[in-house]
């Protein structure tokens, strides 16, 4: 009996011991996986950062672009300072690719929002003389890949701080043209492409009407020296200008509708100069404000194609001129013949008070689809530029006014562009462009006349965002 218990005893044991055992083998039980959660808050392409409660969307684009015709600067354009000569690039290259973030979550306040787009950018090698002389030796300059921010803002309680477009920017050129985005003397969003440094309230009043008060970066033209007449100080163009004293202000009115949307929009801005001969001794015009009026509109017209809008800006300024016109001075020399428009916020002399400088402008375009992967859009613009009788006396010489010399011009252009999505998010188009400088010069000898160039750019974009 003994020996029976003993063993039983002994059996238990042993099982005790190997069930033990097996317990210590046996996996630990895993945490469980944290799946990436998609958030429908904000529209497609949107999840959840794990872990939080801030949805993030990821998106950007490449692209490839070909231009002929534009005087070796795809961004300046075709009637931009580069003479036609036969050192001149007629054919220009361009690729960019960007990156874009846009995180947003919902706080006490609303929804806080973040958005970046960064890229990169660079264009081909473009030929130039080694020296003044046309010794026919040129050198390949290459346009090294560049960095670029467009867009860098943070959104909250109807608050935007940050890198934006301009909220006295309207129609949306870049999607009416592939020369929307630079739209170097036209109106209209002519801060689209680089981005404004803006300080902005928007109060919403129901009924997809909205206002908006913004604290800018001041959009400087430049107020320009003039040391005789008929002579402009070469430095002028950025020093002439007194330092940032102030931003510029700007507020819009705003309805958008299920029919488009409209707007109407003004600015202030200090045109105040340096002084009348370079040094802080010499005196200096009086401060002077400029300022800018303008409206747009955008129409949908589904009874055209599904997606088909108009879309129109207009602006007026005086000493503002960055609001009616995105380019600079702009010249083209064909030959022995050149033609010239001169676009700041002012002009003074060595002594009286900083002659303001009149300009307005125009641009819109209609945007038609074909069917869902065809789409075609005509697009123009016209900006007039005037100098007054004072500032005319300053630009042109006593004895070149005689013969018919006039600061004042116009610019205008007219463009189509197609484009074909032969699968979605990705885009092959062509634009063609007809632009033209017409001065007010008359009688002046073979120095100053009307400039003309046709323009051909191809682009192929791939969009990778939901």
């Amino acid at each position: 009996m003994k020996m029976v218990k003993s063993l039983l005893l002994g059996s238990a044991a042993g099982l005790v011991a190997m069930t033990g055992a097996q317990a210590a083998d046996l996996p630990v039980k895993a945490k469980p996986v944290q799946y990436v959660k998609i958030c429908s808050l904000y529209g497609a392409g949107f999840y959840y950062i794990p872990g939080t409660d801030t949805c993030l969307k990821i998106g950007g684009w490449v692209r490839m672009q070909m231009g002929y015709g534009y005087a070796g600067n795809m961004s300046n354009g075709p009637l931009a300072t580069n003479p036609y000569t036969r050192a001149n690039t007629d054919f220009n290259t361009r690729n960019r690719g960007y990156i874009t973030a846009d995180a947003r979550s919902q706080t006490e306040y609303g929804t806080l929002r973040a958005y970046i787009a960064v890229g990169t950018s660079n264009d081909n090698a473009t030929n130039a003389s080694t020296s003044s002389a046309d010794t026919g030796t040129l050198s390949g300059v290459v346009s090294p890949a560049a960095f670029s921010a467009n867009r860098a803002f943070i959104q909250i309680a109807g608050f935007t701080a940050g890198r934006a477009q301009s909220f006295f920017d309207f129609t949306d050129n870049a999607a009416l043209s592939y020369n929307g985005a630079t739209a170097w003397y036209a109106a209209g969003t002519t801060t689209g492409d680089p981005g404004w440094q803006v300080l902005a309230y928007t109060a919403q009043f129901g009924n997809g009407l909205s206002a908006t008060l913004s604290v800018e970066e001041s959009r400087n033209k430049g107020v320009i020296r003039y040391t005789t007449a008929g002579t402009a100080d070469a430095a002028s163009a950025t020093s002439g200008q007194d330092g940032n004293k102030m931003p510029d202000f700007v507020a819009n009115l705003r309805v958008d509708q299920a029919w488009g949307s409209a707007q109407v929009m003004g600015a202030i801005h200090d045109a105040s100069a340096l002084y009348y001969a370079g040094t802080t001794g010499s005196g200096h015009p009086g401060n002077v404000l400029g300022y800018a009026f303008g409206a747009g509109v955008k129409i949908n017209l589904p009874m055209l194609g599904a997606g088909d809008y108009i879309d129109l800006q207009a602006s007026w300024s005086k000493g503002a001129a960055s609001y009616s016109s995105a380019g600079g001075n702009l010249s083209k020399a064909n030959g022995a013949q050149s033609g010239s428009l001169i676009n700041n916020d002012g002009t003074y002399g060595t002594t009286g008070d900083v002659n303001l400088t009149k300009a307005w402008g125009v641009f819109g375009g209609l945007q038609h689809f074909w069917n869902p992967k065809l789409k075609t859009s005509l697009y123009g613009g016209y900006v007039k530029v005037d100098h007054s009788d004072a500032a005319n006396l300053l630009i042109c010489a006593a004895g070149t006014i005689a013969t018919g010399c006039d600061s004042d011009a116009a610019v205008y252009h007219i463009g189509t562009r197609t484009a074909w999505a032969p699968v979605p998010n990705l885009e092959v188009g062509v634009d063609v462009m007809y632009s033209a400088l017409d001065t007010r010069n008359t009688g002046v000898a073979d120095t100053s006349h009307d400039q003309s160039a046709w323009t051909g750019h191809l682009r192929i974009q791939r969009n990778f965002y939901p």
